[in-house]
């Protein structure tokens, strides 16, 4: 087979998962290429909060087993923030129940707690040191990552998967698969934010109103990251005035300093969301392997690495073979 083929696998989206994909394999001896139709840094995974969390994904049992291997990683990564841009930052959920988030994360998350009503006023809410990730760090590192291990990544766009020149493909294209995958089951979630100067904010918090709308501080050097939205089925890429001008509000009204800083850009990202994660194996038409990996709605920086390790068990036996 590696006679025949330049490369053992393709994967095919150069996001997060994509990438976090392809580095397992590459660091596991194959030879690995991805095709993503633009850079990392103008994918959906660039948009992130990227706050250590898993939301809006199915199934959870799943979920929240992907996620706590990644937090794993994610703490070793932390050892090394300039390089990677991953830090373990104090903050606040207000809404969960404790005794909900420590069913799954007992002993995994540090300074777990619930809050004092002087730490959130709004009601329960629990505390806890999560990682939260600098995007704009974090990809190009995993690319640099991915290319130490001999794996490329090139920008070229398909029309279908069977054009990917590999014994092995993985479909990472998020929303993408709605084409190359027939599969009409994933769809947008659009989440728009605000970045502005961080005035001094040191710590994390979300929060969701008694009107259910979400609120987010994620605090990086220089800047904070405001939130949020979640809309179903939307599919528009631009920032809405409005919708900007009430995530300030919201997060005005949850740290006061926040309402005078000077906003810095207006991001917008389409979560992809399916009823589950899809992560099978699966057949080309000439009867090569394909693995479906995607689906991973608002968590995709959240179970990457735990989601990429289990589509690496079903590369491997066919690309070895």
């Amino acid at each position: 087979m590696r006679t025949r083929w330049s490369s053992d696998v393709i994967v095919v989206g150069g996001g997060v998962i994509g990438l976090a994909t392809a580095v397992v394999l590459a660091e596991r001896g194959l030879r690995v290429r991805v095709w993503t139709r633009e850079p990392a840094e103008r994918t959906t995974s660039a948009v992130a909060g990227a706050l250590w969390w898993p939301y809006h994904i199915e199934p959870p049992a799943s979920a929240r087993a992907w996620a706590l291997r990644s937090l794993e990683v994610y703490e070793e990564l932390s050892g090394r923030p300039g390089e990677t841009g991953v830090r373990l930052v104090d903050g606040i959920f207000g809404g969960p129940d404790l005794a909900g988030v420590e069913s799954w994360a007992a002993g995994r998350l540090a300074g777990l707690r619930r809050t004092t009503a002087h730490e959130y006023a709004l009601g329960p809410g629990i505390r806890a040191r999560l990682p939260l990730i600098d995007m704009s760090m974090y990809l190009p590192w995993l690319r640099r990552r991915l290319l130490r291990s001999g794996g490329t990544v090139e920008e070229r766009t398909v029309s279908g998967l069977a054009e990917a020149e590999a014994p092995v493909v993985v479909n990472c294209t998020g929303l993408g698969a709605r084409e190359l995958a027939a599969d009409p089951s994933v769809r947008p979630v659009r989440g728009q934010l605000v970045v502005v100067e961080n005035p001094g904010v040191d710590t994390w918090l979300v929060s969701t109103g008694p009107d259910g709308e979400l609120a987010y501080l994620f605090p990086h050097a220089g800047r904070l990251l405001l939130g949020g939205t979640a809309e179903d089925d939307v599919w528009s890429p631009e920032p809405d005035p409005k919708v900007a001008e009430s995530i300030v509000r919201r997060c005005a009204a949850l740290r006061p300093e926040v309402a005078g800083a000077r906003i810095l850009e207006h991001r917008v990202g389409l979560r992809p969301v399916r009823g589950t994660v899809r992560l099978e194996r699966a057949e080309l038409p000439d009867g090569r392997v394909l693995v479906h990996h995607y689906g991973h709605g608002g968590a995709g920086v959240t179970v990457a690495w735990g989601c990429a390790e289990e589509a690496a068990g079903l590369v491997l036996p066919a690309a070895s073979s």
